[in-house]
């Protein structure tokens, strides 16, 4: 079982690296993307019409794909004072909770995104062409990405093996 979550983990830790850079070079496009229309409205006098949609379309992609890296590196905001008081097994359940929640809300992402998506697909985005369902695929890849990222810290846990962002246990 430890060779198998070892080898999902080497994925997963691809996976997560693919999901910053694509959030990246996203962020960088966005800035591309609201600088010319800077440039058109102030120096042409003339802004483009696809350019307020489309940042707010990249803005998505970016912000949810590393909402997603920040679970798989817990970087988020969180509540921690309880773990400096009870002893490892309490924060080992705490963890635990944490990560349930964490992975029914990517779930609950996954469910309601995608019936938003097939709710607003016939629907078409004026400015850009694309289908309006296409605005709720960050949404959904990143409660994918959470759900995936959240399972396997639940199933190393499980399996009496320690995630790797949980300090060892005191004898």
């Amino acid at each position: 079982m430890k060779t198998f979550l070892d080898h999902v983990s080497r994925i997963l830790n691809i996976v997560s690296t693919v999901a910053l850079w694509v959030a990246g070079f996203g962020l960088v496009m966005m800035t591309i993307v609201v600088a010319y229309q800077v440039f058109g409205r102030y120096v042409l006098n003339k802004s483009p019409s696809w350019s307020e949609a489309t940042a707010v379309m990249l803005m998505g992609w970016f912000i949810f794909l590393g909402s997603a890296v920040g679970v798989r590196e817990r970087v988020h905001l969180g509540f921690d004072v309880l773990l400096y008081v009870v002893p490892p097994s309490g924060k080992i359940i705490l963890r635990m909770i944490s990560d349930l929640v964490a992975f029914g809300f990517g779930l609950g992402m996954v469910i309601y995104g995608s019936q938003l998506m097939i709710g607003t697909w016939a629907a078409t985005l004026p400015t850009i062409g694309l289908p309006g369902g296409f605005s709720f695929m960050p949404l959904i890849a990143s409660g994918i990405l959470i759900a995936l990222f959240t399972a396997e810290r639940i199933a190393r846990r499980l399996a009496g093996l320690r995630p790797d962002d949980e300090e060892p246990q005191e004898a």
